[in-house]
């Protein structure tokens, strides 16, 4: 089967989002030896090539500064010629991981008859989707064109059907089990806590996380708190990594006692999967798909709220869990139920049944 991946832009380097979705995905269809490709964009002349076994084609990615600054829809220069390069491609499927691209599928599917995907990687809702010119449209144009549209739990699905009246199909983001695995003499002697948001994104509340921190040091003075680079963020016990890095957040994930997504806004909560693939117990917000992720005291807590003294508190039980010898046998159980191969999988089945 040839599928074709689109998405906006794709860095090897990016260990989160939609350019680590196609990476893995991409992956798990060369596995199960199908043909996809990679079309892309970025600032330089288009190129091509074949990373680690997958096609990609960088097409040229015009300025789009003039548009961002007028509050357009980021993502649209490339748009002309990743369209191109589908009908010239002769794919079996057209699979975009952003809506811009997938209007474009969308497009392709109309024109060809052969069968589009759109993988939506957030929350639609009423104030993502008015906050830029134009978002609104071309998302309805690729999830009304598109002949499946995939959200990443049951939260997220139930968002499409609210805000856009479009009935989605749940497949959830797996983890690498391989990578992401436990080491009891990693964890450190002194109760850690780490976090691996974007400290610049507001809806993550690192400020949050930091402010309660200052609390769980009361208790206990000993607390240590790492944050991903780049971050502000400064004061007893806090230390900054960079935690983009895989290598970094696996040996971050197996020295923490916890890990703490305090976001609100989550379609899934990829993060807190792998930190319990490593036997860490997580803390999250009581919100959105979090709880489809920690869904049992034996994994974690959950904190309901603005107020950093509900976040410190949910911390500090989640330090006493981690010492229950049961704790990481627990976690890793729950983050086995996400394996890749069940991600590839469902995929596959919905591409064969578009196709039939």
């Amino acid at each position: 089967m040839n599928v074709a991946l689109l998405n906006p832009a794709f860095w090897p380097e990016v260990r989160r989002g939609s350019e680590r979705f196609a990476r893995e995905l991409a992956d798990g269809l060369l596995g199960a030896g199908h043909r996809p490709r990679l079309i892309t964009s970025h600032p330089g002349r288009t190129t091509r090539a074949v990373e680690a076994g997958l096609p990609i084609t960088r097409h040229r990615r015009p300025p789009q500064e003039r548009l961002r600054r007028r509050l357009y829809e980021p993502w649209l220069t490339h748009l002309p010629l990743s369209y191109l390069d589908l009908v010239r491609g002769g794919d079996d499927v057209a699979h975009a991981l952003y809506p811009t691209d997938g209007a474009v599928a969308a497009r392709w599917s109309a024109r060809t008859g052969n069968p589009s995907v759109l993988s939506y990687m957030g929350l639609p809702h009423r104030a993502s989707l008015a906050n830029r010119r134009g978002r609104l449209r071309l998302t309805l144009d690729a999830v009304r064109g598109c002949d499946a549209v995939v959200a990443l739990s049951q939260t997220a699905a139930a968002h499409f059907d609210r805000w856009l009246g479009v009935r989605a199909r749940v497949i959830s983001p797996g983890v690498d089990l391989e990578t992401f695995a436990p080491d009891p003499a990693a964890m450190a002697l002194e109760p850690t806590i780490v976090c691996a948001s974007d400290a610049r994104e507001p809806r993550k509340r690192v400020g949050l996380l930091v402010d309660a921190f200052a609390r769980v040091r009361r208790e206990r003075p000993e607390a240590r708190l790492i944050l991903s680079a780049p971050a502000a963020f400064t004061g007893p016990g806090i230390e900054v990594r960079d935690l983009d890095d895989t290598a970094a957040l696996v040996a971050a994930n197996r020295e923490a006692w916890v890990a703490a997504l305090p976001s609100w806004g989550e379609a899934f909560g990829l993060v807190l999967l792998e930190a319990m693939a490593c036997g860490t117990p997580v803390v999250g917000a009581d919100r959105e798909a979090i709880p489809e992720v920690v869904d049992s005291a034996a994994v974690g807590r959950l904190f309901a709220g603005n107020e950093p003294q509900a976040l410190a508190a949910a911390l500090l039980e989640a330090l006493e869990l981690a010492r229950d010898p049961h704790t990481a046998a627990a976690c890793r159980a729950r983050a086995e139920q996400f394996p890749w191969s069940q991600t590839t999988e469902g995929y596959l089945a919905l591409y064969e049944e578009l196709l039939g």
